[in-house]
C-alpha cells in the first residue's frame, strides 16, 4: 500500500483533539478503480468481438478458468484499502468487463457476497464487448440516477471539435443519442458512466472511465485522449452549473499519465492542492507519479494510467460532511509476478496461470466526523 502517513493525519485521527480534550472519530469509505483485465465469461456472443475468450479461442478460456479468474479478482477487492478501513471498498469502478451476468457472478463471490454490493452497468459500443461499471454497497449508498455519456471520435480527424454540443451530457438527460454511421469513420470506444446518489444521506456524483487506447502509438491517438479528457470536464461543469458544491469523483484506467495533455489540459486536473479551486479537480496521483510509483508497467518502465480525482469542494477540511482525505496504490505482494522476464510487474493472466489484472488499483478515502 503506498501511502505516506503524515503527522497531520495521525494527529486528525488517531490523537486527542487539544480543542476539545475529546477524542474525535470519523466515518470512513473508500473509493476505488480496479482495470479487470478481459474479464469475459465463456460464452460467445455473436454481437462482439469475444471470440478469443472461449472454450475453442486462443485463451481456451473454460468454466475453471473463469471461476478462478472471479474469485482471483473478489479477494484483491475486498482488500483494497483495508489498510485505514476495515470495511471493503463501498464504490467500485471497474473497466474490462464483458457484460452485467459476469458483474452477477462476480458479487456472489465468498469474500463479496456479504458486502451486498449492487451493480450499475451499460453495454458500451466497444467492438470488443469491454464497458465500465461501477459496484456499491447498497447499505452505504443510494444511486437517484445514472446515464452512460457515450464518446464521439473518429478516425482521421480532430475529436476535439467533434463533440456534440447538444448531446445528453449538456442537459444531463438519458435519452437516447443518435449513433454517427460508420462510414463517418466513428471510433467505437468505452462509455463514461455518470452515477449520482446519496453516501450516508450527502449527494455524491461519481464518474468511471475507461479512455480510448494508445493503439497505433501515444501520439497519433492522443487527441481520442484528450477528447474524453475534455467530455469528462464537460459532464463535470454540467454537474457544477446545476450545484456549484457538487462533489465528483471520476476515476478510472485513462491509458494516459497525470501529466498528459488529456489530463492536464482537456480535464484540468491539477497535482498541487493549492491550485485547486472549488470548481478545480485534484489529481492525487500526479505526485505519486512524480516519485516513480506506477499501477501499470511497460519494457521495464512504469506508468500511472489509473487515476481517482475529486472535484475542490471535497478539499474544502469541513469534515461536518464528507471530505477527500488520502489516496493511494494497491500493490500488495500476491499480486505480483515473482518470476521470469515480467518479474515486479502485476501478476496478469496467461495460459499456464490465473492471474488478477495488468493494472494495479487504486483507491482513495473519503472522511466525515461523526456527530
Amino acid at each position: 500500500m503506498i501511502i505516506k502517513k503524515t503527522s497531520f493525519c495521525l494527529f486528525l485521527f488517531f490523537l486527542i483533539s487539544k480543542s476539545s480534550g475529546q477524542a474525535k472519530a470519523f466515518s470512513i469509505h473508500t473509493v476505488a478503480f480496479y482495470n479487470f483485465e478481459n474479464c469475459f465469461d465463456t460464452i460467445n456472443d455473436p454481437n462482439v468481438n469475444d471470440e478469443e475468450w472461449t472454450p475453442t479461442g486462443n485463451q481456451h478460456w473454460n468454466s475453471k478458468k473463469y471461476h478462478q479468474k472471479l474469485e482471483n479478482l473478489a479477494r484483491v477487492l475486498s482488500e483494497i484499502g483495508t489498510g485505514e478501513n476495515s470495511n471493503s471498498p463501498t464504490f467500485i469502478g471497474g473497466a474490462e468487463i464483458e457484460n452485467q451476468n459476469v458483474l452477477e457472478d462476480l458479487i456472489k463471490q465468498p469474500k463479496l457476497i456479504d458486502k451486498d454490493y449492487g451493480i450499475i452497468h451499460f453495454d458500451s459500443p466497444d467492438k470488443r464487448g469491454i464497458d465500465v461499471a461501477l459496484l456499491y454497497q447498497k447499505k452505504q449508498f443510494q444511486p437517484t440516477s445514472y446515464i452512460n455519456v457515450p464518446l464521439y471520435v473518429y478516425k482521421g480527424e480532430q475529436p476535439l471539435k467533434e463533440i456534440p454540443k447538444t448531446d445528453a451530457v449538456e442537459n444531463l438527460e438519458t435519452e437516447d443519442v443518435i449513433q454517427v454511421n460508420t462510414k463517418n469513420y466513428r471510433i467505437y470506444t468505452r462509455d463514461q458512466l455518470l452515477v449520482t446518489g446519496f453516501l450516508n444521506g450527502e449527494e455524491i456524483h461519481i464518474i468511471v472511465n475507461h479512455w480510448p487506447s494508445r493503439s497505433g502509438g501515444e501520439k497519433k491517438s492522443s487527441p481520442y485522449r484528450e477528447a474524453a479528457g475534455a467530455l469528462n470536464r464537460k459532464i463535470i461543469d454540467s454537474l457544477q452549473r446545476i450545484s456549484p458544491n457538487a462533489k465528483v469523483i471520476t476515476m478510472g484506467d485513462l491509458n494516459d499519465s497525470p501529466f498528459n495533455n488529456s489530463v492536464k489540459k482537456a480535464l484540468g486536473a491539477k497535482g498541487k492542492l493549492q491550485e485547486v479551486g472549488v470548481f478545480g479537480i485534484y489529481n492525487p496521483f500526479e505526485e505519486m507519479a512524480n516519485r516513480g510509483l506506477g499501477t501499470i508497467a511497460f519494457r521495464d518502465s512504469w506508468d500511472i494510467f489509473d487515476q481517482v480525482m475529486v472535484s475542490g469542494s471535497l478539499l474544502q477540511k469541513d469534515y461536518s460532511s464528507f471530505q477527500y482525505w488520502k489516496a493511494g496504490i494497491y500493490n500488495k505482494p500476491f499480486l505480483i509476478q515473482k518470476s521470469g522476464k515480467y518479474k515486479g510487474y502485476p501478476l496478469r493472466h496467461s495460459l499456464t496461470e490465473i492471474g488478477f489484472s495488468d493494472h494495479f488499483p487504486v483507491y482513495v478515502y473519503l472522511i466525515k466526523e461523526k456527530k
